[in-house]
């Protein structure tokens, strides 16, 4: 089959690497795609929020099979606009996206199907939210309540940062985003992420995975779009999942049901664990970058007959087929992300570097030009590995960033430290 993925990020590359290897795959178009991407696939270029333009480049370049791999083109509708032109499409509808679109709507869901979350308040006025953090005192969250690209939520552990916060989102910092925020309590514990495929009525659960979203060593500084991840989490034991699947992610499948938006695609189901306890942090509406890198890295090219299964409406048919494996994926950025950082650095090495089952550098923000590989983000790339234990993979990845020159870039050493601790 012909198959087109839209994004092009490291998500896309970990997606587009798992789904070249199943035979099912004739031919794959990345739109817009990346340096990486480009040397196993074709790259296109159009507008990929546009769902017009997509449907038309689908039909004139005879696609079966869309998977919609960042946020914005599901937050606009384009896995509806696929489906009404009759597209087989991995993706929620725009009105199931607004698990993802919008903090207020999943706090709306988790009320209604009694899914176990932080509690909350919902702003459209700065005054009357910094009335609230007042009142709770510190540390609290603040949320901007739309899209903003990761980086819309303060962990505030002192009353000025939040207010501060409230300033910044209702003054525009992250757009139109945060025209409206959401106040959290501050939760304890470990986070994790657990992947689950929906197809509107069936699940099936893909994997556990644990982020990294600080900036330095020890989980320090600031947030960011996610600086490393591994899979598994030890975090998520049997009977962590078993709460998360009977208490927070079948109700809410359930409850959208109910709604008449019936969720279609990946549900990525962020937690915060206490004794044995996960309460809802957040859901993404697709695969969490960089989680995504080390589950394609673990499930290989089974990963496309599961999301045909999920795009078919045939969950409660298919298995999961999991090794007894560890993958890690660190994430190497340009010299100042979060804040401002200079684009355009040449990336040397990465040629002499294994690609294989157990070894992959997935880009994530870089383009060629002049023959040699560029900067042009600031999470530039996701150097990842499997082992038979996470140690392993830990150290497989870490040997291949020592033979990657890049003096403008940097990376966490510390990488799975909580589970290797």
């Amino acid at each position: 089959m012909n198959i087109l993925i839209l994004g092009s990020g490291g998500r896309e590359h970990a997606l587009a690497w798992a789904v070249m290897q199943n035979p099912k795959c004739d031919k794959l178009i990345v739109a817009p795609g990346n340096a990486g991407i480009a040397k196993i696939a074709e790259c296109a270029s159009f507008d990929i929020n546009d769902g017009p333009a997509v449907v038309a480049f689908v039909e004139e370049n005879a696609i079966d099979f869309v998977i919609i791999g960042p946020e914005a083109p599901l937050a606009a509708g384009v896995a509806d606009d696929l489906r009404a032109a009759g597209i087989l499409t991995f993706g929620p509808s725009k009105a199931a996206a607004q698990l993802e679109a919008s903090k207020g709507f999943t706090k709306e869901i988790c009320d209604a199907s009694g899914a176990p979350t932080a509690g909350y308040a919902r702003f459209d006025d700065a005054e009357a939210a910094k009335a609230y953090i007042r009142d709770q005192g510190a540390p609290i969250v603040v949320k901007a309540d739309g899209l903003a690209a990761g980086k819309g939520v303060i962990v505030a552990m002192d009353e000025s940062t939040a207010l501060e916060a409230i300033d910044d989102m209702f003054g525009g910092a992250f757009g139109g985003a945060g025209a409206e925020v959401v106040i959290e309590e501050f939760m304890e514990g470990e986070e994790a992420s657990w992947f689950i495929l929906c197809d509107g009525e069936n699940v099936l659960p893909i994997g556990t995975a644990q982020d990294h979203k600080r900036v330095g060593d020890g989980d320090t500084g600031l947030n960011t779009g996610g600086m490393g991840a591994y899979s598994p989490a030890p975090v998520m034991t049997d009977s962590v999942i078993q709460k998360a699947m009977d208490e927070i992610v079948k109700p809410t499948v359930a409850e959208m049901a109910k709604r008449g938006m019936p969720y279609q695609g990946v549900l990525y189901a962020g937690f915060m664990i206490k004794d044995g306890q996960p309460r809802l942090v957040e859901y993404n509406c697709r695969f969490g970058d960089p989680e995504c890198q080390v589950l394609m890295m673990r499930l290989g090219a089974q990963a496309l007959d599961l999301m045909l299964a999920t795009a078919e409406g045939t969950l409660d048919q298919a298995r999961v087929n999991w090794a007894d494996d560890h993958a890690m994926t660190v994430v190497m950025a340009a010299k100042g992300y979060p804040g401002a950082y200079e684009k355009g650095s040449v990336i040397k090495g990465l040629g002499a570097l294994p690609e294989d089952s157990m070894n992959m550098v997935f880009h994530a923000g870089t383009a060629e030009k002049d023959g040699q590989i560029v900067a042009t983000g600031g999470r530039v790339l996701n150097v990842t590995a499997r082992g038979d234990s996470l140690q392993e993979a830990r150290d497989r990845a870490y040997a291949m960033i020592e033979s990657i020159e890049w003096p403008e870039g940097f990376n966490r050493s510390d990488i799975g430290w909580r589970a290797l601790k």
